[in-house]
Protein backbone atom coordinates (compact mmCIF):
# COMPACT_ATOMS: atom_id res chain seq x y z
CA UNK A 1 0.00 0.00 0.00
CA UNK A 2 1.30 3.32 -0.89
CA UNK A 3 1.57 6.37 1.00
CA UNK A 4 1.35 10.04 0.29
CA UNK A 5 3.19 12.58 1.60
CA UNK A 6 3.77 16.31 1.25
CA UNK A 7 7.17 16.44 -1.31
CA UNK A 8 9.36 18.53 1.26
CA UNK A 9 12.48 15.59 0.39
CA UNK A 10 14.11 17.57 -2.60
CA UNK A 11 15.88 14.03 -3.60
CA UNK A 12 12.95 12.26 -3.11
CA UNK A 13 11.25 14.47 -5.91
CA UNK A 14 14.53 13.98 -7.73
CA UNK A 15 13.97 10.46 -8.05
CA UNK A 16 10.48 10.41 -9.73
CA UNK A 17 10.56 14.01 -11.69
CA UNK A 18 14.88 13.28 -13.22
CA UNK A 19 15.51 9.40 -12.25
CA UNK A 20 18.11 9.61 -15.13
CA UNK A 21 19.73 12.87 -14.65
CA UNK A 22 18.18 14.34 -17.87
CA UNK A 23 19.58 18.61 -18.32
CA UNK A 24 16.08 18.74 -20.39
CA UNK A 25 13.89 17.24 -17.92
CA UNK A 26 10.46 18.99 -16.87
CA UNK A 27 10.44 19.03 -13.06
CA UNK A 28 6.90 20.00 -13.32
CA UNK A 29 7.98 23.90 -13.61
CA UNK A 30 6.36 23.64 -17.19
CA UNK A 31 2.95 25.46 -16.00
CA UNK A 32 5.00 26.87 -12.35
CA UNK A 33 6.65 29.35 -14.62
CA UNK A 34 6.95 31.79 -17.42
CA UNK A 35 7.72 30.52 -21.14
CA UNK A 36 10.47 32.29 -20.95
CA UNK A 37 11.79 31.35 -18.07
CA UNK A 38 11.27 27.35 -18.69
CA UNK A 39 13.15 27.83 -21.95
CA UNK A 40 15.90 29.62 -19.83
CA UNK A 41 16.63 27.21 -17.27
CA UNK A 42 18.33 24.04 -17.75
CA UNK A 43 19.26 21.00 -15.59
CA UNK A 44 21.27 22.37 -12.56
CA UNK A 45 18.80 25.91 -12.68
CA UNK A 46 15.57 23.62 -12.86
CA UNK A 47 16.51 21.13 -10.39
CA UNK A 48 17.89 24.37 -7.92
CA UNK A 49 14.48 26.27 -8.72
CA UNK A 50 12.79 23.04 -7.85
CA UNK A 51 14.93 22.17 -4.36
CA UNK A 52 13.67 25.66 -3.18
CA UNK A 53 9.94 24.69 -3.69
CA UNK A 54 10.32 21.38 -1.73
CA UNK A 55 11.45 24.26 1.24
CA UNK A 56 9.04 26.35 1.24
CA UNK A 57 5.39 26.18 2.67
CA UNK A 58 3.24 25.05 0.71
CA UNK A 59 4.86 21.85 -0.64
CA UNK A 60 4.67 21.84 -4.98
CA UNK A 61 2.91 18.73 -4.60
CA UNK A 62 2.65 14.92 -3.13
CA UNK A 63 4.48 12.33 -3.09
CA UNK A 64 3.98 8.42 -3.01
CA UNK A 65 5.86 6.06 -1.48
CA UNK A 66 6.08 2.34 -1.19
CA UNK A 67 7.56 2.04 2.18
CA UNK A 68 10.32 4.47 2.01
CA UNK A 69 10.89 4.39 -2.13
CA UNK A 70 9.50 7.05 -3.69
CA UNK A 71 7.03 5.76 -6.14
CA UNK A 72 5.12 8.70 -7.95
CA UNK A 73 4.40 12.43 -8.25
CA UNK A 74 1.62 14.63 -8.25
CA UNK A 75 1.99 18.47 -8.91
CA UNK A 76 -0.68 20.34 -6.66
CA UNK A 77 -0.89 23.65 -5.70
CA UNK A 78 -2.58 27.34 -5.38
CA UNK A 79 -3.48 27.87 -8.96
CA UNK A 80 -2.45 31.26 -8.24
CA UNK A 81 1.57 30.08 -8.03
CA UNK A 82 0.87 28.43 -11.71
CA UNK A 83 2.41 31.41 -13.94
CA UNK A 84 1.32 29.72 -17.05
CA UNK A 85 -2.12 28.97 -15.72
CA UNK A 86 -2.51 32.42 -14.54
CA UNK A 87 -2.00 33.79 -18.07
CA UNK A 88 -4.29 30.61 -20.18
CA UNK A 89 -6.20 31.25 -22.85
CA UNK A 90 -6.65 27.33 -23.18
CA UNK A 91 -7.31 27.35 -19.61
CA UNK A 92 -8.71 30.56 -18.38
CA UNK A 93 -10.25 30.94 -14.66
CA UNK A 94 -13.49 29.73 -13.89
CA UNK A 95 -14.31 32.15 -11.45
CA UNK A 96 -11.75 34.58 -8.72
CA UNK A 97 -12.17 31.17 -5.89
CA UNK A 98 -8.52 30.89 -4.68
CA UNK A 99 -8.83 26.83 -5.83
CA UNK A 100 -5.98 24.52 -5.68
CA UNK A 101 -4.65 23.29 -9.58
CA UNK A 102 -3.40 19.27 -10.18
CA UNK A 103 -1.33 19.41 -13.20
CA UNK A 104 1.04 16.52 -13.48
CA UNK A 105 1.13 13.23 -12.36
CA UNK A 106 4.32 11.05 -12.86
CA UNK A 107 4.61 7.40 -11.70
CA UNK A 108 7.39 5.12 -12.20
CA UNK A 109 6.88 2.21 -14.30
CA UNK A 110 6.81 -0.32 -11.56
CA UNK A 111 3.57 1.03 -9.80
CA UNK A 112 1.66 1.74 -12.97
CA UNK A 113 -2.02 0.17 -13.63
CA UNK A 114 -1.98 -0.19 -9.73
CA UNK A 115 -3.89 2.46 -8.09
CA UNK A 116 -0.80 4.76 -7.98
CA UNK A 117 -2.23 7.64 -10.02
CA UNK A 118 -5.83 7.30 -7.71
CA UNK A 119 -3.78 7.43 -4.09
CA UNK A 120 -1.95 10.65 -5.56
CA UNK A 121 -4.88 11.95 -6.58
CA UNK A 122 -6.45 11.59 -2.65
CA UNK A 123 -3.57 12.39 -1.44
CA UNK A 124 -3.61 15.66 -3.40
CA UNK A 125 -7.20 16.13 -2.27
CA UNK A 126 -6.45 16.06 1.19
CA UNK A 127 -3.40 18.38 1.06
CA UNK A 128 -5.13 21.21 -0.24
CA UNK A 129 -7.92 20.46 1.66
CA UNK A 130 -4.92 20.72 5.27
CA UNK A 131 -4.13 23.55 3.22
CA UNK A 132 -7.23 25.66 3.63
CA UNK A 133 -8.41 25.06 -0.42
CA UNK A 134 -11.92 25.89 -0.86
CA UNK A 135 -11.37 23.35 -3.67
CA UNK A 136 -9.39 21.76 -6.25
CA UNK A 137 -9.48 21.51 -9.86
CA UNK A 138 -7.67 19.40 -12.29
CA UNK A 139 -7.36 19.65 -16.61
CA UNK A 140 -7.63 15.89 -17.30
CA UNK A 141 -7.83 14.89 -20.73
CA UNK A 142 -10.94 12.61 -22.06
CA UNK A 143 -9.66 9.57 -23.50
CA UNK A 144 -12.77 8.31 -24.51
CA UNK A 145 -12.20 4.97 -23.23
CA UNK A 146 -9.25 4.73 -25.73
CA UNK A 147 -5.84 3.87 -24.36
CA UNK A 148 -3.09 7.18 -24.57
CA UNK A 149 0.72 7.57 -24.08
CA UNK A 150 1.73 7.94 -20.89
CA UNK A 151 3.12 11.56 -22.27
CA UNK A 152 -0.18 12.50 -22.66
CA UNK A 153 -1.74 10.96 -19.42
CA UNK A 154 0.79 12.80 -17.52
CA UNK A 155 -2.53 15.63 -16.66
CA UNK A 156 -4.94 12.58 -15.91
CA UNK A 157 -7.59 11.71 -17.20
CA UNK A 158 -11.63 12.55 -16.64
CA UNK A 159 -11.89 8.83 -15.41
CA UNK A 160 -9.59 9.04 -12.92
CA UNK A 161 -11.14 12.68 -11.71
CA UNK A 162 -14.77 11.76 -11.40
CA UNK A 163 -14.01 8.15 -9.38
CA UNK A 164 -11.96 10.80 -6.93
CA UNK A 165 -15.29 12.78 -6.75
CA UNK A 166 -14.21 15.85 -9.22
CA UNK A 167 -17.22 16.85 -11.66
CA UNK A 168 -16.86 18.13 -15.30
CA UNK A 169 -17.71 21.68 -15.37
CA UNK A 170 -16.19 22.80 -18.93
CA UNK A 171 -14.52 21.54 -21.65
CA UNK A 172 -10.77 23.51 -22.35
CA UNK A 173 -8.80 24.83 -25.38
CA UNK A 174 -6.35 22.82 -24.51
CA UNK A 175 -5.46 19.23 -26.03
CA UNK A 176 -3.17 15.93 -25.23
CA UNK A 177 -2.72 14.00 -27.68
CA UNK A 178 -5.36 15.54 -30.05
CA UNK A 179 -8.09 14.96 -26.99
CA UNK A 180 -9.96 17.10 -25.36
CA UNK A 181 -8.93 18.49 -22.06
CA UNK A 182 -11.49 19.53 -19.16
CA UNK A 183 -11.80 21.75 -16.46
CA UNK A 184 -12.83 19.57 -13.64
CA UNK A 185 -13.31 20.74 -9.82
CA UNK A 186 -14.04 19.47 -6.59
CA UNK A 187 -15.57 21.49 -3.67
CA UNK A 188 -13.63 21.18 -0.38
CA UNK A 189 -15.91 23.55 1.83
Amino acid sequence: MLSIRPATRFEDVAAILNPGGNDRACWCLAYRITSAEYSALRGAQRADRVRGLCADEPAPGVLAYDGETPAGWCGVSPRSSFERLKRSRTMPPLDDLPVWSVVCFVVRAPYRRSGASAALLAGAVDYARECGAPAIEGYPVDTGGERISSSAAHVGTTTLFEAAGFERVRPTAARADRRVRWLMRLDLR
